[in-house]
């Protein structure tokens, strides 16, 4: 289970290392096979999946009737531009550049554990982000029933 909120640097040529902290658990998880696709619920953010995480998630998503507009757009944004990557012996992985661009990743980003995936921010969507604060009016019952 990937956690915790790491900043990162893109480089030049659109690589990001990945925290050493990471590191023996995507080896371990996805035997270094990682895909990066657009998050599709929110601005500035990519996923990144360990493969076979990715390969449950992609077949759920290929099994929704493409007949609904809402559908193709999910598979458009989540398997239609699914990239697969590979850390190389730096442990550094390639974003694609139409996806970094769409997100609006430059230089500086933040790196987020989500449990099965990470969540890769900009840095000002992901500052933005994290100053909302959740109101009373949204809380829903499920979080309702949280003990924080």
């Amino acid at each position: 289970m990937f956690q915790g909120e790491t900043a990162i640097t893109v480089d030049d040529k659109g690589r990001l290392t990945i925290p050493t902290s990471y590191r023996d658990e995507v080896a371990d998880a996805c035997k270094n096979r990682l895909v990066v696709t657009y998050n599709p619920f929110e601005t500035g953010c990519l996923w990144i999946f360990p493969h076979a995480e990715w390969e449950q998630v992609r077949d759920q998503v290929n099994a929704l009737p493409s007949v609904k507009a809402v559908h193709r757009a999910l598979q458009m944004k989540l398997v239609g531009a699914a990239a697969i990557v590979e850390p190389d012996g730096a442990a550094r992985i390639l974003l694609p550049s139409s996806q970094r661009a769409a997100a609006g990743i430059e230089k500086k980003a933040v790196l987020l554990g989500m449990g099965n995936k990470f969540e890769l921010w900009s840095e000002q969507a992901h500052l933005a982000k994290i100053r909302q604060t959740i109101g009373e009016d949204e809380i829903s019952d499920d979080m309702a029933d949280l003990r924080l």
